[in-house]
């Protein structure tokens, strides 16, 4: 694996880790406008060359910081005052949201999403909105509202999607946390593609996909950080029940970040490279991955190749994703859904068309599905497997079409690895795992049991350690 070689002159602030910003703002030895200051100056040095974050709302920040709820500062997701990123698929009140479409360029909230209200109330200060492809749909965020968000180590490839503002923010410095969410990816990839870690949460844990759609659970909204430990902080300030999710339930009796606190090198890792053949990788992705196997069973864990059994996998999640764009579209303006790129009027199209047996056996395969995990289990503690099966590509490429010398026909082909965690309702992390070809992070991803969120965080801090992690953040390579 390369060693990481990368320059970073912001602040000196926007070095430290969110968890060190934090123990600081509790000693008062910084302040929120110090951090506000930090953030606002190197989001203004690096947006222009990887348009990260497309709308700032720094008047509504610094008056944030005035009225902070001391009351909740014994909470484990307490921030602070700490500086944080939204994605913009998810209403901040006064704030444009645009969901990356014309339809809804102008569109601005009177209020906050409930996930970003608790984030305030936990001390959290929204600084912007960060980039995301239209309504969040494909693994290259770009959009005919702001443009694209560049990749940081290479401003001419992909940073990933759909949360690749919020990926790209992080890596540069310009945010501690910012928040994602995920469907076939959308936090995993670009927190791959990034060099950050990105966590996709079971269903409930951090509230629901959207209130409109709140009885479904494979959209999920989830944290994004420069480390396991700050993705762990993250997530304590996310978890928590809230009736306004009907998937909602209580937060853990122990906040994630213990769990980090004891990371297990006495693991039982199945790896597998292509998931039995369902998904493709290039050589040297599988190559890097192989590598990083070697050095945690090095560190003590017991690594091993396994594959699932899966059957139907890909079927049933893009039924579920048809649902899920149908129901998305069913009352949704004319003025908005007109404007929509071609994969996602095709999207909705394909959700309409489904028949009741098409869901049927979505819902039939789906527990096939969950129970052959759940036996898998029993002999593994997690499932390791690539994020995505090749290195960045150029920005200007909607989707991938080949990945491992196979050709590939629909623009999710070249995510196939995204698709078991999310059809399942299980955990899923990625965490980078070094400089791979060209000098550009790699992320492994780890798959956990239902609900194992602690020792999912567990493990892949025992990864990140034994790769010699977390990356610093850089300077944009343009």
């Amino acid at each position: 694996m390369s060693e990481p070689t990368q320059t970073f002159t912001g602040p000196e602030l926007c070095r430290f880790e969110a968890h060190e910003i934090i123990a600081l703002l509790r000693k008062g030895e910084v302040t929120p406008q110090e951090l506000l200051d930090a953030t606002y100056t190197r989001i203004a040095a690096v947006n222009p060359v990887i348009n990260a974050f497309p709308t700032l709302c720094e008047d509504r920040a610094y008056e944030a910081i005035g009225d902070l709820d001391q009351s909740l500062c014994d909470h484990p997701g307490w921030m602070g005052g700490l500086p944080i990123g939204i994605k913009d698929l998810t209403e901040v009140e006064g704030v444009r949201t645009t969901h990356g479409t014309q339809g809804l360029r102008d569109f601005v909230p009177e209020e906050s999403y409930p996930l970003v209200s608790v984030l305030e109330q936990r001390g959290g200060v929204v600084v912007g909105k960060t980039n995301t492809p239209e309504l969040g749909a494909g693994g290259n965020t770009y959009n005919a509202v702001f443009g694209a968000t560049l990749n940081p180590w290479n401003s001419e490839l992909n940073a990933g999607g759909s949360s690749g503002g919020a990926a790209a923010s992080l890596a540069t410095g310009a945010t501690w946390l910012s928040h994602g969410s995920d469907h076939g990816g959308s936090l995993r990839t670009p927190a791959a593609y990034c060099g950050i870690v990105g966590m996709r949460p079971s269903p409930g844990i951090a509230g629901g996909a959207s209130l409109n759609t709140g009885f479904m659970i494979e959209g999920t909204q989830g944290p994004m950080a420069r480390s396991v430990r700050d993705c762990a902080l993250f997530l304590d300030a996310m978890a928590g029940y809230d009736p306004r999710y009907p998937i909602s339930f209580p937060a853990p009796d122990r906040p994630y970040q213990q769990a980090v606190d004891r990371p297990n090198n006495n693991i039982r890792i199945a790896f597998s490279p292509v998931l039995g053949g369902m998904a493709q990788a290039d050589p040297e992705m599988l190559s890097h991955l192989g590598s990083v196997m070697q050095i945690l069973a090095q560190n003590g864990a017991i690594v091993d190749e396994a594959n699932p059994d899966i059957p139907n996998l890909e079927r049933t999640y893009h039924i579920l994703r048809g649902i899920l764009w149908a129901t998305v579209n069913r009352r949704m303006p004319r003025s908005v859904s007109q404007h929509y790129k071609d994969t996602l009027a095709e999207n909705t199209a394909f959700g309409e068309a489904l028949t009741m047996g098409d869901v049927a056996d979505a819902q039939l395969d789906r527990s096939i599905l969950y129970n052959n995990m759940l036996t898998f289990f029993d002999d593994w503690d997690v499932l390791a497997c690539p994020v995505v099966g090749c290195m960045p590509h150029p920005q200007e490429e909607e989707w991938v079409r080949n990945v491992g010398g196979e050709s590939l026909s629909g623009y999710m082909d070249w995510l196939r690895y995204a698709f078991l965690a999310t059809t399942c309702g299980l955990p899923a992390i990625s965490v980078p795992v070094g400089l791979g070809p060209g000098g550009l992070p790699v992320g492994v991803q780890l798959i956990g049991k239902p609900r194992g969120e602690a020792d999912l965080l567990a493990a892949a801090r025992f990864v990140e350690m034994s790769v010699g992690g977390p990356l610093l953040p850089i300077d944009p390579r343009a």
